[in-house]
């Protein structure tokens, strides 16, 4: 009971194109969270390296510092989801986890465009960041794991429900840059930053209206008593602070110069300590968490495509970095004799998402009813090869453009349509994977794990990117496609193997 009115059973309550009405509630609720994010970070990069002395100043960053911490805060936004995800599992519930995330979310956008009441710069942009990073983390793993909860029947279906919240991301993402990019870009940047804040505040009003239509659905199911979970939360906020207290002694002793790090060598080496703790996460669970041996398989399986996750996006989330900057520098912009913003380049991907995500969740069912349904370890090499082509393309693209002599959109539309291809065979099937392959008691941090998959990827797209200060463009998006395209290659020669693995999942 809910409200003293009985909860509509997710799995029978069929309003939304056919499927649960609980998922129009999570759809809504990440379509304004996405909204939020991708609105502030079409602007991020731009902002960061924008002259300070102009009509709009930005910070005057050079593009490797800048790339830097896009990486950084990227792969922040990410990795947070492992922990978020673990928050929700043991300690709150999904449910609970998204509403406190998107309420700080919220409260870092606004921050961010605190310069508009006479907050200093770099203080608000520095913890406007934090404060995203901290509720992305909490929100983004979460929300995701309950569309899975609305389909405890799994299969073909469930890949159909996750399509259709996959387009709902990014309809989110194609308002956000495209409104984000006119107001931030084209008058002041701090404009564009509190307009994705009230982009997460509708995404929370959607989410407590809708908050009925969800069932049982994020709710905790730890089964253990209160005393049980006071103990832990204890221990959390305990291991919580000791962390936060680290990180203060380490920026502070790196402001007063104690400390000589750059930016790029803390991506790098971070990126490193992900990857070991990762791995690590990985062996104690499969050795030591008391699973089964055909649940261990399975963990395996969600480690491989953990490593081809990592690899498509160190080249897809060049988007907000390389690609904007492309955009911006060697892109002829002038369209009926207005130049459009950079940053609204950002919308074609998503706009092509949402045109061919409901075509491709139609394909995998329609396939499935023949057999003939690629396996998910198949689909992954398909998205790594789209990727690579799209770099391919680009490449050549930017072999032939130069400040003085731009090149038409076009190349840029043809690269993000075979990104598209390559996002829509990889992304929404792994959301779905991991809530199949994961045991029982950590779907959560299995969809932890999944971002962790995009934070490195993230991170190593920042750092990839900041090569353009010394490498040609042309170069940069060569090397990316012969990397992931080989990737691909392996993908592929391994599926067989990893399909056995499965079981009977698919």
């Amino acid at each position: 009971m809910a409200n003293g009115q009985a909860e509509a059973s997710p799995s029978t309550d069929k309003q939304f194109f056919g499927h649960p009405r609980g998922l129009a509630t999570l759809f809504f609720t990440e379509l304004w969270e996405r909204f939020s994010y991708y609105g502030m970070r079409a602007l991020l990069v731009l902002f960061m390296t924008a002259e300070t002395m102009t009509n709009n100043p930005g910070l005057g960053f050079s593009v490797g510092k800048a790339t830097a911490i896009y990486g950084l805060y990227t792969f922040f936004v990410y990795v947070l989801s492992l922990p978020g995800g673990w928050i929700a599992d043991k300690l709150w519930g999904q449910r609970k986890t998204v509403f406190y995330g998107g309420c700080i979310i919220a409260a870092g956008h606004f921050t961010m465009a605190g310069p508009l009441v006479g907050l200093p710069d770099l203080f608000s942009f520095y913890g406007g960041l934090l404060l995203i990073v901290l509720g992305t983390g909490l929100l983004k793993p979460n929300v995701s794991s309950m569309v899975g909860d609305l389909y405890p029947e799994g299969g073909a279906r469930r890949d159909a429900g996750f399509s259709i919240f996959y387009m709902g991301i990014n309809l989110g993402a194609i308002l956000g840059p495209f409104l984000c990019g006119i107001f931030g870009e084209g008058y002041n940047w701090h404009w564009g930053f509190s307009l994705a804040g009230f982009g997460m505040l509708l995404g929370l009003i959607s989410y407590k209206y809708g908050d009925r239509y969800l069932g049982d659905a994020g709710h905790l199911k730890t089964g253990e008593s209160e005393e049980v979970i006071a103990k832990r939360s204890r221990r959390f906020w305990s291991i919580l602070s000791a962390i936060a207290a680290i990180i203060v002694i380490f920026a502070s002793l790196a402001a007063a110069g104690a400390i000589h790090i750059s930016l790029e060598n803390l991506a790098a080496y971070l990126g490193y300590a992900a990857v070991a703790i990762t791995i690590g996460f990985f062996g104690y669970i499969i050795f030591f968490g008391g699973h089964t041996t055909d649940e261990k398989k399975k963990l395996g399986v969600i480690f491989w495509l953990f490593i081809l996750a990592a690899l498509f996006w160190s080249g897809f989330e060049q988007a907000g970095s390389s690609l904007n900057l492309f955009a911006k520098d060697l892109t002829d912009r002038v369209i009926m004799g207005i130049e459009v913003p950079a940053s609204t380049l950002q919308l074609i991907n998503p706009t092509f998402i949402v045109i061919f995500a409901p075509i491709f969740g139609w394909l995998w069912t329609w396939l499935a009813t023949r057999n003939s349904n690629p396996s998910i370890p198949v689909k992954f090499a398909l998205g790594l090869f789209g990727l690579a082509g799209g770099f391919f393309v680009l490449s050549w693209g930017a072999a032939n453009a130069t400040a003085e002599n731009p090149v038409t959109p076009a190349w840029l539309i043809v690269t993000y349509f075979l990104h598209t291809c390559g996002e829509l065979c990889l992304s929404p099937v792994g959301l779905s994977s991991m809530t199949k392959l994961a045991p029982k008691g950590r779907v959560s941090q299995m969809m932890g794990i999944w971002f962790v998959a995009a934070a490195l990827g993230n991170l190593f797209a920042g750092l990839l990117a900041g090569q353009l200060e010394t490498l040609a463009p042309s170069s940069l998006f060569w090397s990316v496609a012969l990397i992931v395209g080989g990737g691909g290659i392996v993908a592929l020669l391994a599926s067989p193997g990893v399909k056995k693995l499965m079981g009977d999942v698919e």
